[in-house]
């Protein structure tokens, strides 16, 4: 019984990115710089995609989620890690560390399934484009995205419900900024055998299937742009995945360092370096990667613009 209520008094102890007070400015300007360089380019690729009827396509449907999935990412741990540059109070209670896992372990799996749906899309589109309007029609592809955001947070719900069975008596130090599996394995007093197994069980079934979707295509994918006679036309082909491997490679290596380790790390410098790639950098290179490289979002950009140049002058 006096674990119990110890355990739901239990408040965590963030030590954020860095314990030096002289680094706290820079990196709080740094970081702010980033989360808002993100909203504004995730929101910018909604703004265009829905306004803009040339981006009215299977493609950009999905590129709008993943868009979507990125704000509400970012934003579950960003703004608390801004606020705890400067807090003196940086401790969160247990049920608070759940929640902010729940939502933010959800929009990872749901990235995975949106890059998986689009690995799909551009496999239609390159193998088999005389059949994609048929095969990617508006509900087929509302289908896609409503699997891939129940997934999300039906995984999640699985690791919430076992992540509540632990307790938490001693050490309550995350060596972090935000609430993450390995971090609670570490210091919950109860055995986690039983969470590492679900984690890896978990992850390997519903990544395996997310792997498979987003990485099988491409297969088809070069043998269909092998098979192009001139060097200019294979270039043009393969060009419309390159901004989508870039992103999948960067999302799948931090994830699998992360989440797919036989026993959590216990080195807070590695943790801290991997945990900023995938929960700020991502969600940041995401927009910069899909715009600088996509012609289609820069003409919408500059139609936008146009328009807008145009009022004025009315």
């Amino acid at each position: 019984m006096w674990l119990i209520n110890k355990t739901s008094e239990f408040e965590f102890l963030f030590l954020g990115l860095s314990e030096i007070p002289n680094a706290q400015l820079p990196l709080f300007l740094l970081f702010l710089l980033i989360y808002t360089i993100t909203l504004i380019g995730n929101l910018l690729i909604l703004l265009l995609i829905f306004t803009d009827s040339h981006l009215h396509t299977p493609m950009y449907f999905f590129l709008s989620n993943l868009a979507c999935v990125d704000v509400f990412y970012s934003s579950v741990t960003s703004p608390r890690m801004l606020y705890d540059f400067f807090s003196r109070n940086k401790t969160i209670s247990l049920s608070n560390c759940i929640t902010q896992f729940f939502f933010f372990f959800s929009f990872i799996c749901i990235e995975l399934y949106l890059l998986a749906a689009m690995s799909y899309d551009r496999y239609i589109a390159i193998c088999q484009p005389l059949h994609y309007i048929q095969i990617m029609h508006p509900k087929f592809c509302a289908k896609m995205v409503s699997a891939a955001w129940t997934i999300g947070f039906l995984t999640s719900t699985i690791h919430t419900i076992c992540t509540k069975r632990l307790s938490f008596c001693g050490p309550n130090t995350i060596y972090g900024f935000f609430c993450d599996l390995p971090q609670l394995f570490l210091l919950s007093c109860t055995n986690t055998f039983i969470n590492v197994l679900v984690m890896f069980v978990v992850g390997t079934f519903m990544g395996s299937g997310a792997l498979g979707i987003t990485f099988v295509p491409y297969i088809h994918i070069f043998r269909t742009v092998m098979g192009i006679q001139t060097r200019k036309g294979k270039l043009k082909t393969f060009s419309t995945c390159t901004s989508h491997l870039m992103v999948v490679f960067i999302f799948y290596g931090t994830l699998i360092f992360t989440y797919l380790r036989p026993t959590p790390s216990s080195s807070a410098s590695d943790d801290r370096l991997v945990s900023i790639v995938y929960t700020v950098l991502t969600p940041l290179l995401n927009p910069l990667i899909y715009s600088l490289r996509n012609k289609d979002l820069k003409e919408a950009l500059r139609r936008t613009l146009q328009k807008i140049l145009e009022i004025n002058k009315k």
